[in-house]
């Protein structure tokens, strides 16, 4: 079993950095900020073959209101789920009231507590450790996780507190037992991406059917980006990615706002399918389109979840209808839900759309068929001459999944207008009934063999090339 190990302490000690540390990743954002994590972000980590699960969490403060109040929900939900605490300090700062009160919580939870002094490097660590041994707790340890200083040996401690009860066996599971935890690559991941405060989180929270992540009526709450994976009643495994809102360039005035904006670009890319999320009361904005624009540019599948439908008049429902169509004319391919995710009306209907996008963004189609498909759309509607010479596509194949990728070669390629590439994509698509994904193109011309052999003559040759010309004018 693999033992899971919560992060717990004050705002701006070192969680995030030693959740990276121990889980060898990135996955947490790090800055010298505090109350930067604000859900439980999880991650696993593996030392001496020995594998665990870290929950980091967002800092406990003596202010138990507003968004606090929510990140103090979102620590005690973690602290409940794991097997032991990592209890972190800042050794530079020293023991203060807040250190005293976590310390008080914890020892009543009758867990294991692991009491870590953090940044200890360029102190004399010794000195530093006296004052927090007042804390009571027996195992403590002296660690710098920004140096990676003292994490091997205080991660070996640790796991030794939990002994695996079955040992784990020598050889790898078979593809056919059905206690093999299925592949990342398994499971559909599902972004869940939009402006700020328009209910990306109440989102996650109603499909996952708890409150898993903050929801809070306040513009920025999730700076991470958050992986959470579930399964359906059917059987069906999910991960859903909970990202950060995306506001206008000039409005990201704060750095940790623009890491946000790199992890929520960054999850666009690790997803299968994109739930982009617009807010019924407002109208369409020029950032939800630089968004859609850059979800676009990534070519994955796209469901688009129109939130806050409940309590809308019949009149103000079609004025919003109206104002999509005209400023969504470039996503007919994507398919869309009206929903509120605060009261769950329309968010089982995401499913089937987030379905179809994934099996048309994974489609498999041999070479043989793309290429009768092509022939078939030339043959409909020849593309148009160039100096003179007609462009010929000759033969099409795949070029990847997610995004589906076709590569059609021929000559000339690279003067294929626009407006017929687009014919093309419509003709693919409707074709092969792609839904909620989109089909890029590429185009491969050959090579001329005689291209650049035309001054490679010798003047002799040069000299009897023209006679046979002019004598062949003649005849």
């Amino acid at each position: 079993m693999k033992p899971v190990l919560a992060l717990i302490g004050r705002p701006n000690v070192g969680k995030s950095t030693l959740f990276n540390r121990l889980t060898r990743s990135r996955d947490a954002l790090v800055a010298d900020f505090p109350g930067l994590t604000r859900d439980r972000q999880y991650g696993t980590g593996e030392l001496f073959e020995r594998e665990y699960l870290v929950v980091d969490t967002g800092g406990l403060s003596e202010q138990k209101e507003g968004i606090d109040q929510q990140m103090a929900k979102q620590t005690l939900a973690a602290i409940d789920e794991a097997d032991g605490l990592l209890f972190l300090v800042d050794g530079r700062e020293g023991l203060n009231a807040g250190d005293e009160a976590i310390a008080k919580d914890l020892r009543q939870t009758g867990k294991p507590v692991f009491l870590l002094i953090n940044k200890i490097d360029g102190v004399d660590a010794d000195q530093v450790a006296g004052e927090f041994y007042g804390l009571g707790f027996t195992e403590v340890h002296k660690i710098a996780a920004a140096q990676n200083r003292g994490i091997t040996a205080m991660m070996e401690a640790v796991l030794e507190h939990f002994p695996t009860d079955v040992p784990e066996p020598e050889t790898e599971l078979s593809e056919t037992d059905e206690t093999a935890e299925p592949e990342e690559d398994s499971r559909i991941r599902i972004a869940i991406v939009g402006r700020p405060n328009v209910g990306k989180s109440t989102l996650v929270n109603r499909i996952l059917g708890e409150e898993r992540v903050i929801a809070f009526d306040e513009p920025g709450t999730t700076r991470d980006s958050i992986f959470i994976p579930f399964e359906r009643e059917d059987g069906r495994q999910y991960t859903l990615i909970d990202t950060a809102g995306v506001r206008r360039r000039s409005r990201v005035n704060e750095t940790i706002e623009k890491f946000s904006v790199i992890k929520t670009l960054e999850a666009i890319r690790a997803a299968h399918v994109v739930v982009m999320v617009l807010d019924a009361h407002d109208v369409i904005a020029d950032q939800d389109a630089h968004l859609l624009g850059l979800i676009l540019d990534e070519g994955k599948g796209l469901v688009l979840a129109i939130n806050k439908w409940d309590g809308l008049e019949n009149d103000e429902r079609d004025y919003i209808k109206h104002q999509l169509s005209l400023k969504l004319t470039f996503l007919d391919f994507a398919e869309r839900h009206f929903i509120s995710a605060l009261h769950g009306s329309g968010v089982g209907n995401l499913y089937k759309s987030i379905h179809e996008a994934y099996e048309s963004s994974m489609l498999k189609v041999p070479t043989s068929r793309l290429t009768r498909i092509m022939e078939t759309a030339v043959s409909m509607h020849q593309p148009p001459m160039s100096a003179g010479r007609r462009i010929k596509l000759r033969f099409a194949h795949q070029g990847g999944s997610n995004p589906f990728v076709v590569v059609i070669h021929g000559n000339q390629t690279e003067k294929i207008p626009v407006a017929y590439k687009r014919y093309l994509i419509n003709y693919f698509q409707k074709t092969l009934k792609i839904k909620g994904a989109q089909i890029k193109l590429e185009f491969k011309t050959g090579d001329n063999p005689f291209e650049g052999k035309r001054n490679t003559l010798t003047p002799r040759q040069q000299h009897k090339r023209k006679r046979l010309m002019n004598f062949t004018k003649k005849k």
